[in-house]
């Protein structure tokens, strides 16, 4: 029997609708345990007939979070000084270094794209680093919240 296996036992994997740690590939199932830690047996019909995303094939990932800002703020002020932040973070890889760009805007204000890449075993610890890194810089700066103006009319 000819087998393909795009991943293997102890990768974490996004397949047939769940996310989580490959425990045992057999015949008819594959077991994988959650993020939640819910052990999951998926039947290898539906997993592979699906899109498979291994997210321990590569050696480091990006995180991908937003921030918000208020209309007026200095964008490229509040960008470098994150970037500054991100750098310190333990985990977050220097190489290749840690974006913040502009991404978009909506009637809040505009949205930077701050993506950090790290190793894959701390990808949760940056994502939450991450975070509080935003939370930290909105502080330490004094950004005004980004808020969306509401119009009401009487009649």
């Amino acid at each position: 029997m000819y087998r393909v296996r795009q991943f293997q036992v102890g990768d974490m994997i996004n397949a047939g609708g769940v996310v989580g740690t490959v425990r045992d590939i057999g015949l008819f199932a594959t077991t994988i345990d959650t993020l939640d830690n819910l052990h999951t047996i998926v039947g290898n019909n539906k997993l592979f007939s699906d899109n498979i995303v291994n997210l321990s094939a590569n050696p480091y990932r990006r995180v991908d979070l937003k921030m918000q800002l208020a209309n007026g703020v200095d964008i490229v002020a509040v960008a470098a000084a994150l970037r500054n932040r991100l750098s310190t973070l333990p985990g977050v890889q220097p190489d290749p270094a840690p974006s913040v760009e502009l991404l978009e805007f909506n009637l809040a204000g505009p949205v930077l794209a701050v993506r950090p890449f790290c190793h894959n075993d701390v990808y949760w610890d940056v994502y939450f680093a991450t975070n509080q890194a935003i939370s930290d810089v909105a502080r330490d700066n004094q950004l005004p919240p980004a808020e969306q103006p509401v119009l009401v009319r009487q009649r």
